[in-house]
């Protein structure tokens, strides 16, 4: 396994944590309860994507609608791509 299989493995792995972060900000739309943000879950996956979403936000957010997630999801299928058709 070379470096570059590994970052697209890195790549994908992150992918699924921005997902599950996603999934994770519709629950409180489900449950009719606010997200609890001390549970290590909520904590960790926040922790880890936030640094990537919040400066997308200033530029994604159109009304109340919050696309960073989509097109970092995006961004992050097209790089892994790149990374491995050069692979």
């Amino acid at each position: 396994m070379n470096g570059v299989e590994i970052a697209a493995i890195i790549l994908q792995v992150f992918f699924f944590i921005v997902l599950a972060r996603v999934l994770m900000s519709w629950l409180p739309m489900i449950t009719n309860k606010p997200l609890d943000y001390s549970n290590p879950i909520v904590k960790f996956l926040t922790d880890i994507t936030e640094p990537v979403l919040a400066p997308m936000r200033r530029f994604l957010i159109i009304g109340m609608i919050d696309l960073s997630p989509m097109v970092l999801l995006i961004g992050l299928s097209i790089i892994q791509g790149i990374l491995l058709d050069n692979a």
